[in-house]
């Protein structure tokens, strides 16, 4: 009998390390995070783009982030009681990103509230309201007031590539000549150098870059073609981390710290 106990334990152990089905606990080595799994952890996995300012922004040199957004992240995260790991994520891979429940716990910048995200993930509730817009040189500005100005083969627009801004001008603008450049934060210097007419971008980021190039006009702030708001992403499963989201979100608003916020970065408050 003794010697069955050890033959039988030495099969079990095999089994095991040979991958067949084995129980040997029922915790699993991996667990959705949650607000006790993130304070356990020690630190916010925050997945952000980096190219969008000024709601999140990646120094090239420093590798130190800045932003609109992320400052509500950091509210997030004392709220939280833990300090933020930023990950880089990006558009074309945003929503495989997300999905991925080892990268991060949700994603922040510039990302708008979508029936379709909110098909396969949860969004929160909006902070900052948004609409589509242009950019394009000043000289231009009386030249582009309308959809059907661009939608021709002579206006080449420029988008940053497999985000909403793509696929507004594919939608939109079948006629224009429409260029995928990579990095979104260098579209404003290739539209103002000539390298490109027209940039697809929203009311959030324009102001900011006509204010920061004075070759560069957003002549059409006040009258944006799409009106929608900014949220956090995160993939379904975390109901304790996304209520402390809105609940946070609702404070600030509330509280007036949203409305400060948006008045440093020289955005309009709509709420």
């Amino acid at each position: 009998m003794k010697y069955l106990r050890i033959y039988l334990f030495i099969a079990i152990f095999v089994l095991c390390a040979a991958g067949q089905a084995c129980t040997v606990s029922k915790k699993s080595t991996y667990t959705e995070p949650s607000l006790t799994a993130i304070q356990q952890r020690g630190t916010l996995l925050v997945g952000t783009t980096g190219d969008y300012r000024p709601l999140t922004y990646r120094e090239p040199t420093s590798g130190d982030y800045w932003g609109f957004d992320l400052e509500v992240a950091q509210r997030i995260a004392e709220r939280i009681g833990v300090p933020i790991t930023y990950i880089q994520t990006s558009w074309p891979t945003l929503t495989s990103d997300v999905l991925n429940k080892k990268l991060f716990d949700f994603a922040i910048g510039g990302i708008t509230i979508t029936n379709t995200r909110k098909e396969t993930m949860d969004m929160s509730d909006g902070y900052l309201v948004n609409g589509k817009t242009i950019l394009c040189r000043k000289k231009d500005a009386n030249k582009f007031q309308t959809l059907t100005d661009m939608n021709k083969s002579t206006v080449r627009v420029m988008v940053n590539p497999g985000g909403l801004n793509e696929k507004f001008a594919r939608e939109k603008l079948p006629q224009a000549t429409i260029i995928v450049y990579p990095k979104n934060e260098e579209i404003p210097a290739q539209v103002a150098a000539g390298k490109a007419d027209v940039m697809i971008t929203e009311i959030t980021e324009a102001p900011y870059y006509e204010k920061m190039d004075m070759r560069l006009a957003a002549p059409l702030l006040e009258r944006p073609f799409t009106r929608g708001e900014i949220g956090v992403l995160m993939r379904r499963g975390q109901a304790d981390l996304l209520q402390r989201i809105n609940a946070i979100i609702a404070e600030m608003k509330k509280d007036g710290s949203l409305q400060k916020l948006h008045k440093k970065y020289g955005l309009v408050y709509r709420y």
